[in-house]
């Protein structure tokens, strides 16, 4: 299975663009597949770059309705003509997050308009439990809340008369696939998480339980851990090197704290990764 990033925080490729944003193209063995959109156009760009056909692309999978996960949707749609966009059923309220207090000005949910919607409705595949795509790739829909949640950022959702209410990031899913070695045996289970917003350690679990006494190969995600303070970000970080992962790939809204963490606890096994870097499993 092969991995490239598209859209990031970070690069150290002087001929791509980054952004605050994710995109990640996929190339497994069954299918090619897109995780996330980024926040605009950019992943095209980068693509292109990249010698990546877009157009090969047989699904996308929208980890959340955040804007920056959600950007290039319409474009894709433009691209590629036939590929679906797998994006849970939740993911569509105006939502907000708060800074120093306040509520912000602009939305961080899904920016399209209604037209736009209405666009490319026919190519949207609504989520909410597990969605099997083959034997070997699931898409989770909503993750079980468990003790191990630790939200590190509120949102809410305004509502039609202007009153707000959290939004219990319902929406979040991630993208799970089974990894086969040359004799189809399975080396473990590699996840894909756009920002964690339900908690790192919660994906990991349902991951297993998914994939029942099946290990954890390895993890690519935003974290969401740059809020969190010192203390809990240790115990999650501890949580994640005691997974004894081959692969952990922190992006995104990770933060530079939890990279390093993870740096300092897994050696080469954390490949800290920005646009146009290229993972072969």
């Amino acid at each position: 299975m092969r991995i490239q990033i598209l859209s990031e925080n970070r690069t150290s490729h002087t001929e791509c663009m980054a952004e605050h944003g994710l995109s990640v193209y996929i190339e497994a063995p069954e299918k090619t597949l897109i995780f996330d959109l980024g926040a605009s156009d950019l992943y095209r760009n980068n693509a292109e770059i990249l010698n990546l056909d877009l157009e090969r692309a047989d699904a996308v999978i929208i980890s959340h309705g955040h804007y920056d996960h959600t950007g290039g949707v319409l474009s894709f749609c433009n691209l590629n003509k036939t590929a679906p966009i797998y994006i849970h059923k939740d993911a569509f309220a105006c939502t907000y997050g708060m800074e120093n207090g306040e509520l912000e000005k602009e939305s961080c949910g899904i920016r399209w308009t209604e037209e736009d919607r209405e666009s490319i409705q026919s190519r949207l595949i609504l989520t909410d439990g597990p969605c099997w795509l083959t034997k070997d790739i699931v898409i989770s829909g909503t993750i079980p809340r468990t003790a191990m949640f630790t939200p590190t950022e509120q949102f809410y959702i305004k509502m039609e008369h202007g009153d707000l209410q959290p939004d219990e990031m319902t929406h979040e899913q991630f993208l799970a696939i089974r990894v086969l070695d040359e004799s189809e045996k399975s080396r473990g289970i590699f996840i894909f998480s756009g920002c964690s917003h339900t908690g790192v350690l919660p994906c990991l679990s349902y991951a297993k339980e998914l994939f029942p006494g099946e290990t954890i190969l390895g993890l690519l995600a935003g974290m969401h851990l740059y809020h969190t303070e010192a203390d809990a970000l240790d115990l999650i970080l501890d949580q994640v090197a005691a997974e004894q992962m081959e692969y952990v790939i922190p992006v995104h809204c990770t933060g530079m704290e939890g990279i390093c963490g993870l740096k300092l606890r897994m050696g080469s096994r954390c490949i800290p990764a920005g646009v146009g870097d290229r993972i072969t499993l």
